[in-house]
């Protein structure tokens, strides 16, 4: 009995099966957010050179695909029983990789709309998927310390599919370019499938269906703020690459900034967990917000690559911190609701960004350009560090690095 309990402390305290499922858990998420969400933010100038792509059309796409991103999350978050189901979590990733393909074989915008609603909703429900089961496994694991490191997932996922794209572009086009992004993406699959090893099931989930009210209300200033981020920052997630492209003399710079905004974001989540336990989690939020809004400010006259190339690392090195540490805090003050307020978090983030990339895109068509876009985004932005300062519901202690 002694030797059975000692092994099980043992279970839990090894860091290697923990290790090995969040570098799982990385790996998805660099298949279902680095290339299945955020893929098409490179290759849309491409399908604008070729085949005349207008901004209006490329906004609507873009919504669509956070249409369907906030779909997932709010089933996950009236239905988390569906979880469970180890054929749902297959199946979206499935479908995740599948949409890629499939956006290469067709020129409908009908189709496009369709393909990119359901990348968002896969992509979504892979996301909470994944979060949940790698930081509750980290936590039983007692190496919760870690759990930021998995969004960085999507960061090494936007770096190396951005990096792909000129050397696809010059073997087919666009078309050939998002067939390469799905092959990119099974192969990812199919090694994070072999890193994380065999689960014993889907992530385990709550089997009630309504959260204890008083848990939730406790996020929603942090809600609105995610909110606002999520309209904010999508702009420069959606219309980045396409604005660096259409600026005269940065061309061939313009795949190489989702680059740079991928390697970026790697590692800034880890940043900003360090930066929180020294300062709080209040003013790092505060000021990744802050700074954010800076970097989108800065992109409206990139003019130059020092300049195009400083807002992307801005953006990049901003963006994932602060899903890191808003994900984090909710999860934090809803307590028993944490994998519920994971869900709710994400249908925020996820309405955000159904709004911003029509707008921008109507306003890009009818201004020549995404100056007046990016203004109003930023304003967005700063509005959600506002309301972060102005948050009393954080803790006054800094997060400890052994939490």
């Amino acid at each position: 009995m002694i030797n059975e309990q000692n092994n099980n402390n043992h279970a839990e305290t090894n860091p290697q099966p923990a290790l090995r499922v969040l570098i799982g858990g990385m790996l998805g998420m660099m298949v279902a957010m680095g290339i299945g969400r955020f893929a098409f933010t490179p290759i849309l100038p491409l399908m604008q050179r070729d085949l005349g792509v207008s901004h209006s059309l490329a906004g609507w796409l873009a919504s669509l695909n956070y249409v369907g991103y906030l779909a997932g999350a709010l089933l996950c978050a009236v239905r988390p029983r569906l979880l469970r189901s180890a054929s749902v979590n297959v199946g979206a990733l499935v479908a995740s990789i599948s949409t890629t393909v499939l956006m290469g074989l067709t020129t409908s915008p009908f189709w496009w709309g369709a393909l990119r609603l359901t990348a968002g909703f896969t992509s979504a429900l892979l996301f909470v998927v994944i979060a949940i089961e790698v930081s509750e496994t980290l936590v039983r694991s007692r190496h919760s310390r870690w759990s930021s490191a998995l969004y960085g997932g999507i960061g090494l996922g936007i770096a190396l599919s951005g990096s792909f794209v000129p050397f696809l572009d010059r073997l087919g086009g666009w078309s050939v370019t998002w067939l390469g992004m799905g092959l990119m993406a099974v192969l990812l699959a199919l090694a994070g499938i072999t890193v994380a090893g065999k689960r014993h099931g889907a992530v385990g989930v709550p089997d009630g269906t309504v959260a204890t009210t008083g848990a939730l209300t406790g996020i929603s200033r942090l809600a609105t703020a995610y909110f606002l981020e999520g309209v904010g920052y999508i702009v420069s997630a959606t219309f980045l690459v396409t604005m660096i492209a259409h600026t005269p003399g940065l061309g061939e710079f313009a795949p190489w900034s989702w680059v740079a905004v991928g390697l970026a974001a790697a590692p800034s989540t880890i940043f900003w967990q360090l930066t929180a336990s020294r300062i709080g989690v209040r003013p790092a939020l505060t000021l990744a917000y802050l700074l954010q809004s800076i970097g989108i400010f800065l992109s409206i006259n990139a003019g130059s690559v020092l300049r195009a190339g400083l807002a992307a690392v801005i953006f990049g090195g901003t963006f994932l911190g602060i899903v890191a540490l808003a994900m984090s805090e909710g999860a934090r003050r809803a307590g028993s609701e944490g994998r519920r307020a994971t869900a709710v978090l994400t249908a925020c983030f996820g309405a955000g960004q159904v709004v911003g990339p029509p707008l921008a895109g109507f306003l890009a068509d009818q201004h020549g350009g995404f100056s007046l876009s990016l203004l109003l985004t930023g304003v967005l932005v700063v509005l959600g560090g506002i309301l972060v300062a102005t948050d009393r519901g954080f803790s006054i202690k800094a997060v400890s690095n052994n939490s």
